[in-house]
């Protein structure tokens, strides 16, 4: 396996991108994604100056913000775990304005956080106009490359997890990783929300989640499971999708006479999480149990949306009579593509996608098989390869 230094990050060039148009950028995505590594080696080519907030030695040098960054208004400062300091937003404003006027340029902030909802509420609300967001998701196929989608699937995209010397040391690790996070991050984030949330609970709801993959959020049923009262388990739901741990996929809806269906479906984002909060220790426990077609549409969705530009929407479609896409993408000019997976060499597509298709009329239909050859099938969908596919979303992401 590569050393995770060893691959460049397709986000670097959006965070680039986003400090020369913007004063400060936020690099939001899950403890452990590789935050901290690309912003190091961001460091190193702008020659910018790196505070750890998780140090005492670096949190005391801001024991007076204003003076301390104030000197370094030329730099490029990153300031890592920024959720440790959020009093920092204000300062960070004013500086801003200053540099403003003194008509510094843009690119005076890169700031790193492990949560998306708390960060953002804390940032818009003082940094509004003056702040662009960038996700970094965990190693996806296009930074990999095709020959390790196998072991990317496997074994997820956290580069701990996926730099591993072999799968026995892997798994330890995202074993290791789902410990530490609902003892430490858990604890850490629900002490701002006021609410008191058990980290054994949580465990078993993350783990029925798993179970459940790909499949329609029933809070009702886990509240059951758990003992627990619904609006509980959606302040639990809510915490995971926060912390960039699980995605909540929306029905598309659109003005068309149809009964859809309204719940969200749910997945566990990183399919090497997935696997290890079930056990699977390697790819032939994974071909033989279950969750395997589940595992593999949601590491196809999760790659496609690492990939794709950030105004993209995505949403999957399906009626009470049983026309399905599992993953529609919104094009910010309004076209939709329509995209099925198989986790077959043969693939077919089921009636439900092409009477899916009728109703929506997408401008593309997909069906994304493990397979490395494009072709065209009945109804004009094109067959295709994840790595094509995130290619070419990647390709709208810069054109």
């Amino acid at each position: 396996m590569p050393d995770e230094k060893e691959l460049r990050r397709s986000a670097q060039e959006r965070v680039e991108d986003a400090l020369d148009h913007a004063p400060a950028v936020a690099l939001l995505g899950p403890r452990q994604s590789g935050k901290t590594t690309l912003a190091l080696a961001m460091a190193a080519e702008r020659d910018a100056l790196y505070l750890d907030l998780e140090s005492p030695k670096d949190r005391n040098k801001l024991a007076d913000p204003e003076a301390y960054l104030g000197e370094h208004l030329d730099q490029l400062v990153i300031l890592d775990e920024i959720h440790r300091m959020p009093e920092l937003f204000a300062p960070m404003r004013g500086l801003i304005d200053l540099a403003r006027r003194q008509k510094r340029g843009n690119g005076r902030y890169l700031i790193l956080g492990s949560a998306s909802l708390d960060l953002l509420r804390q940032s818009s609300e003082t940094l509004a106009g003056r702040i662009a967001l960038v996700e970094l998701h965990p190693f996806s196929i296009d930074e990999v490359g095709s020959e390790q989608q196998d072991a990317l699937w496997l074994r997820g995209g956290y580069p701990l997890s996926f730099t591993a010397s072999n799968d026995t040391r892997s798994l330890r690790w995202r074993q290791d990783f789902i410990r530490t996070y609902l003892e430490r991050e858990v604890s850490q984030f629900i002490g701002a929300r006021g609410t008191r949330i058990g980290t054994d609970t949580l465990s078993r709801l993350w783990i029925m989640l798993a179970h459940h993959q790909g499949g329609l959020l029933n809070q009702s049923q886990l509240a059951r499971n758990l003992g627990l009262d619904v609006r509980t388990v959606n302040s639990y739901v809510d915490l995971l999708i926060d912390l960039l741990l699980v995605r909540r996929l929306a029905p598309w809806h659109a003005n068309m006479a149809k009964r859809l269906v309204k719940a969200p479906k749910i997945y566990v984002r990183d399919s090497g999480i997935v696997h290890a909060l079930l056990g699977v220790a390697n790819k032939d426990i994974l071909l033989a149990h279950p969750v395997v077609g589940a595992s593999w549409e949601a590491f196809c969705i999760d790659n496609i949306l690492a990939c794709a530009p950030d105004a993209v929407r995505p949403w999957f479609y399906r009626t009470q009579v049983g026309a399905e896409v599992d993953l529609l993408l919104q094009w910010p000019d309004g076209s939709t593509w329509t995209i099925e997976f198989k986790r077959s060499l043969a693939p077919k597509v089921d009636r439900g996608f092409h009477e899916a298709c009728h109703d929506i009329k997408p401008k593309r239909k997909l069906l994304i098989y493990p397979g490395q050859e494009s072709y065209r099938t009945t109804g004009d969908i094109e067959v295709m390869s994840l790595d094509a596919v995130c290619r070419l979303a990647g390709a709208m992401a810069t054109g």
